[in-house]
């Protein structure tokens, strides 16, 4: 299983419902597309406040393998909503920070 890892530094004047429906879209991408097996998103809760570099939301999505997640990389409805995404996000892409990892069985 592949974890996609992906944390949002929103602009300041996003609101909790912009946030809410980006997120939504997102989780909606497991209806269209095969091999998305978990959605999770929200708020960063770590007490590590010094660490957070302004990365106060995110969300991950688990994938059946690579191949699943690298369909899902290329799929149009995911770089629309991501693009949005990106337009939400302080700097535009220096607001987003990926992490891809490989969860044992």
């Amino acid at each position: 299983m592949i974890r996609h890892i992906v944390l949002v530094r929103f602009r300041g004047d996003v609101s909790p419902e912009e946030k809410e429906s980006i997120f939504r879209e997102l989780n909606g991408l497991r209806n269209h597309l095969e091999g998305i097996l978990d959605f999770q998103s929200g708020p960063n809760i770590s007490p590590e406040t010094a660490l957070l570099r302004g990365f106060n939301d995110g969300f991950w999505v688990d994938f059946r393998d690579a191949a699943a997640r690298d369909a899902y990389l290329e799929d149009d409805k995911h770089r629309d909503v991501g693009g949005r995404l990106v337009a939400l996000a302080e700097g535009g892409l220096d607001g987003i920070a990926v992490a891809d990892f490989t969860v044992p069985d």
